[in-house]
């Protein structure tokens, strides 16, 4: 679906009389900058984000645990509309014989789904669930450590913090060395 732009623009132009905000040389074309913005900042509604892994390769053997870090997150929370700002680990050990992806498809794989309105718990599960209907592996994870605007500008204005949320699929469980090798490889990037 378009983004309706002049839409956008007249809400904009509207929140800004109710907040007070001055109109004036500053303040003219923040309309039109902000509704840009916010289309760009939540463009994840206009695809499917697992569609990023759809070119996939053949694996021979055991190809091993693959592990991407230190993926940059920018989303928008869902409840305060304030950023979502980290860094993600996601991960995956194929089947033998199975099929991967190319590793800049899972950066593209969380970036689809975080340019939208998100809970950070949510986001990671929905990278999860990707892997697994596309790629089937013995295991999925996505680790996500990020700073809220709600917590940092807002509310209890602690700057700094991170919560960190953890979606672990298949045979991955407590105790598995997968893991431990994705946990400790996140906590090294974060």
């Amino acid at each position: 679906m378009p983004v309706d732009i002049e839409g956008a623009q007249s809400a904009i132009r509207q929140l800004l009389a109710a907040v007070g905000a001055p109109s004036d040389d500053h303040t003219r074309g923040t309309p039109q900058r902000s509704a840009k913005a916010w289309a760009h900042r939540l463009a994840g509604y206009d695809v499917n984000p697992a569609s990023f892994l759809d070119t996939t390769f053949p694996v021979d053997g055991d190809a091993g645990l693959v592990i991407v870090s230190g993926i940059e997150v920018h989303s928008t929370c869902a409840h305060h509309l304030l950023p979502i700002t980290g860094s993600a680990t996601v991960a995956y050990r194929p089947r033998a014989g199975g099929r991967v992806v190319g590793l800049s498809k899972l950066s593209r794989l969380v970036n689809g789904y975080a340019r939208r309105l998100q809970v950070q718990e949510q986001l990671g599960a929905q990278v999860v669930t990707a892997l697994n209907d596309v790629l089937g592996p013995i295991g999925a994870a996505c680790i996500i450590s990020a700073e809220h605007g709600c917590m940092t500008i807002r509310g209890v204005q602690q700057r700094g913090t991170l919560t960190t949320t953890h979606s672990f699929s298949g045979e991955w469980r407590e105790g598995c060395a997968d893991r431990a090798a994705v946990l400790a490889e996140h906590l090294a990037r974060s």
